[in-house]
């Protein structure tokens, strides 16, 4: 086994360990709801997904193992500083805004502060994975590597 660093791995910036850690959480999360409702059905709901899906938990089980395979791949991907998974990053991250857009209405209409805040904090950390993955310093991260 090989443990000297490579270059990739000393040049790594710590948004992108952390962006690739959080799309590990989350695809790991889907992968163990997805699976607990194909082979244990009724144990969970499909609402569990419902902050990570937007909507696209009604497809069922196969949609979470679906996400979740995409997440870990982008995961992956920007753990080892591969160009194309910036740029999946980024438009998961920006289909996700485009997906709380209708939540963040209803919740204004009907008053719902608490779900409002949640959306918008949502958003806003979404928003912030698109500018951080387009900055200077992070693009050449993936460019040299």
């Amino acid at each position: 086994m090989n443990f000297r660093r490579t270059a990739s791995q000393t040049a790594r910036p710590t948004g992108v360990a952390v962006i690739a850690f959080a799309f590990l959480l989350a695809s790991a999360y889907l992968l163990a709801a997805g699976g607990l409702m194909l082979f244990r059905p009724g144990l969970v709901g499909m609402a569990a997904g419902a902050v990570l899906l937007s909507g696209l938990e009604v497809a069922g089980p196969y949609m979470f193992l679906l996400i979740a395979a995409l997440g870990l791949a982008i995961s992956w991907g920007l753990f080892h500083l591969h160009n194309w998974a910036r740029r999946v990053a980024a438009l998961a991250a920006i289909a996700g805004i485009v997906l709380l857009i209708p939540r963040i209405s209803d919740d204004v209409v009907s008053l719902r502060v608490g779900r409002l805040a949640w959306a918008a904090l949502q958003m806003t950390v979404r928003v912030l994975i698109v500018f951080y993955l387009y900055q200077s310093p992070v693009r050449e991260a993936f460019e040299a590597s």
